[in-house]
């Protein structure tokens, strides 16, 4: 089935070009908390053509935009048929072809704020494909898209060889599964490890996840054990028209929750939950191996100071907290916090040793912190961690 560009132009002029939705559902409740739109060509007669016959043959000129633009004020005007129960945040997939698009979030503003719709119902979806040329033309795009409140969804995550990297350098809001890390329905043991270090990475990053093309029971069970956050795929619904899903979002507002959802909740995912609490709470959480003298940062952001190193010698960063400690409190921090200290206090039957101290912060000024290490014997070896919390106090 092959189609020329002027036939599809005809048939976006005709409003045969329309939108599809699928929805995405939350792993624990199976509730729905979002969907994707995706371009679908119906003709008269009432065929529907697949975006794979017709969607490369639009990316080999501009037509992809006006079929992206197209899309947009479809979504916007499904969004505005949810007045009467809750609106869902839609995700739409924008060619490359915009990132050189003079003004495309002026533009995107435009079209979203013509309808009187809030900006974080939409969500721009993007591969890491895009980056392969000009990336810093395409973060400065998204940059700008972000700022003016849009949100920023990496696409297929998995089925590229620099995922990391584009991770990395990308500030998104989510995190797409590609359906390809569950190829093995989750019963091999090196996927099942993959998809956990994955999300439990893009939680630490503050980002949602979401795994594409879940199809069977098997699937959903393990993504419910290590917290992903959003399911989309067969299991629940097909991509749909917009009076289906409609229909579904209607359903969806008068559908019960669980009766406890802690019925529900993996311990996996209760432990994710816990971790968010505790990085939330203590702006420095430090992972340390006393046994062999290391240490990481596990969490470090709005502390008094910032000039700690990020991992590395914990006698050495024992020596650098020393050093920017009040002058009356240096000794007791040293002695208290010593290694070898540490590790007597843990032979001695202690759990945990716990200090106020007065540290220097950036802006040159004291303030109290409470320093709190806490003994864990690891179960993979003989080696003695401990995990370090501290805690900005307010002035007496």
């Amino acid at each position: 089935m092959k189609f020329t560009p002027n036939e599809i132009r005809t048939a976006l002029e005709n409003g045969e070009i329309c939108a599809y939705y699928q929805p995405q559902y939350d792993t624990v409740t199976s509730k729905i908390k979002s969907a994707e739109a995706l371009a679908r060509w119906i003709k008269p007669d009432g065929t529907v053509i697949s975006p794979f016959f017709f969607i490369p043959v639009a990316e080999g000129s501009d037509l992809i935009m006006d079929i992206d633009w197209q899309i947009v004020r479809l979504v916007c005007q499904t969004l505005t048929k949810q007045e009467s129960y809750s609106r869902h945040r839609i995700s739409i997939n924008f060619s490359r072809k915009h990132i050189y698009e003079e003004n495309f979030t002026g533009k995107l503003s435009a079209i979203v704020d013509s309808y009187e719709l809030p900006h974080k119902l939409i969500e721009i979806e993007i591969t890491e494909s895009a980056m392969i040329n000009d990336s810093q033309r395409i973060l400065e795009w998204i940059n700008s898209a972000r700022n003016s409140g849009f949100r920023i969804a990496i696409d297929d995550f998995g089925s590229g060889l620099s995922s990391l990297q584009f991770v990395k350098d990308v500030p998104a809001d989510v995190l797409k599964i590609d359906k390809s890390l569950l190829s093995q329905n989750c019963e091999n043991e090196k996927e099942r490890i993959v998809l956990e270090s994955i999300f439990n990475f893009a939680h630490r990053l503050h980002m949602r996840t979401i795994a594409e093309g879940v199809e069977t029971k098997e699937q959903l069970a393990f993504l419910r054990t290590c917290g992903c956050d959003r399911i989309q795929g067969y299991i629940f619904a097909k991509p749909m028209p917009e009076i289906d899903y409609l229909a579904i979002c209607r359903l969806n507002k008068n559908a019960k929750e669980p009766a406890d959802i802690l019925q529900l909740q993996s311990p996996a995912s209760a432990i994710n939950l816990l971790m968010g609490v505790i990085f939330q709470r203590y702006p420095l959480v430090i992972l340390s191996n006393l046994t062999r003298n290391s240490f990481y940062m596990m969490a470090y952001q709005d502390f008094t100071s910032t000039s700690c190193p990020s991992a590395g010698v914990f006698d050495e960063l024992i020596m650098h907290g020393t050093e920017t400690m009040y002058p009356d409190d240096k000794e007791i921090f040293s002695t208290t916090f010593d290694r070898m200290n540490l590790i007597k206090n843990y032979e001695n039957g202690k759990s945990e040793v716990r200090l106020i101290s007065r540290q220097l912060g950036d802006d040159g000024i004291y303030r109290r912190v409470e320093t709190t290490v806490y003994f864990v014997k690891s179960e993979s070896s003989d080696d003695l961690l401990t995990i370090t919390l501290c805690d900005n106090l307010p002035d007496d």
